[in-house]
């Protein structure tokens, strides 16, 4: 399986798409599928049978968004990224901010 560029918790930027140039922050990761669920993008509906009187059967919630679809937002300058990987003084694989002159870590 490849290595993904981006991991939960990674505040990403949406480049096509319905949701375009929307940021959110990565939620859950599905590496089978290439997938990820991003906060606040790609909102669905669904209609389902009420649970108590009173409710709605509406419900929002977010669907998976392709990998391809989204760029990390490099901490330093806030801008959407590529990411790269170098080793580290430590001898660990690391991934780097491709926009950043002195090529920032990201963790």
């Amino acid at each position: 399986m490849a290595k993904l560029h981006i991991k939960k918790g990674d505040i990403v930027y949406v480049i096509t798409g319905e949701d375009k140039e929307k940021q959110g922050r990565v939620l859950k990761v599905l590496p089978e599928k290439n997938l990820a669920i991003v906060e606040g993008v790609n909102i669905v509906t669904k209609h389902r049978k009420p649970k108590q009187e009173g409710q709605t059967g509406i419900e929002e919630s977010e669907a998976p968004i392709h990998l391809s679809n989204l760029k990390l937002i490099c901490p330093e300058t806030g801008k959407p990224t590529r990411i790269g990987r170098k080793l580290n003084d430590a001898g660990k694989l690391v991934r780097y901010s491709k926009k950043s002159d002195n090529k920032v870590e990201i963790k």
